[in-house]
């Protein structure tokens, strides 16, 4: 008797694993189907491209509008980084200890989402997201303090400092307005890119190599601005361009270092 009752649960039990199977598989192709009827793209490294418009070759109209986004790797933006001290590019004395080595003061970014809207061949709008590093090499023997009260620092006689670089992080977020030309016989085009920015910091550093000490690195916020806004405009060619970047709020978020701005420039790569 115990022996029909275990084949009988075993049976049953069989019975609706497989029922479930073939359920789950008609969930997969409803699934594969409406993919199909949305025609969702998904090109990894490019991102994700919504409801493509094909013409009779089976090749995607760009001349149709389409949403376009996903994770991407673009907009690699190296260069340098000015300091603007009340509309001046010279300090003055309150901010002198901030007098840095200009060759070796510079930015880096790039972003890795895109969301937005392409309208046609020429014109799209979309809200990226990345990451921006302002590094200022300064020229003094200086260590700027950790956990002051202001921005302070203390005058260093004991050691030589090969690099002492003072810089920031931050977690940016622009929307582009993007113009662009018809390609040419080679697939290139010219890009003209425009649009605010705003961003949010992430940490402060300051890294110090000397022989007395070897490598220094210490972290604090520094009292650099925890929110800041500016804009952005490129000019590009193809895959590669040039920026300009400014940021229209104080670079610190003290009384002192009111009116100091920082802006950048240089070299950008990965338009597409």
């Amino acid at each position: 008797m115990k022996h029909l009752i275990l084949k009988a649960v075993l049976v049953s039990g069989l019975t609706f694993l497989a029922a479930e199977t073939l359920k789950a598989q008609e969930e997969v192709k409803e699934v594969k189907d409406s993919v199909k009827r949305k025609k969702f793209e998904i090109n990894y490294g490019l991102g994700i491209t919504i409801g493509e418009k094909k013409d009779s070759t089976g090749k995607v109209d760009q001349s149709k509008g389409r949403f376009i986004g996903g994770i991407t790797f673009t907009r690699f933006d190296l260069g340098l980084t000015k300091l603007v001290d009340n509309g001046s590019f010279s300090l003055s004395p309150t901010n002198n200890f901030l007098d840095y080595k200009p060759w070796k003061t510079s930015s880096v970014s790039f972003d890795v989402l895109q969301f937005g809207y392409r309208f046609n061949n020429h014109f799209k709008v979309y809200l990226a997201g990345g990451f921006d590093w302002t590094l200022i090499r300064l020229d003094q023997n200086i260590t700027i303090k950790k956990n002051a009260p202001t921005l302070d620092y203390d005058v260093i006689t004991d050691a030589t400092f090969s690099k002492n670089r003072f810089s920031s992080s931050y977690v940016h977020f622009p929307l582009n307005f993007e113009l662009r030309t018809k390609e040419n016989n080679n697939g290139k085009r010219f890009r003209f890119i425009v649009g605010p920015e705003v961003a949010f910091l992430l940490d402060g550093k300051v890294k110090q190599i000397s022989e007395k000490y070897g490598k220094v690195k210490v972290n604090d916020d520094y009292h650099f601005a925890p929110f800041r806004y500016g804009g952005t405009v490129r000019i590009g060619y193809g895959g590669i361009g040039v920026f300009a970047k400014y940021y229209a709020n104080d670079m610190f978020d003290t009384d002192a270092q009111k009116g100091l701005k920082n802006m950048s420039f240089g070299i950008t790569f990965g338009l597409n």
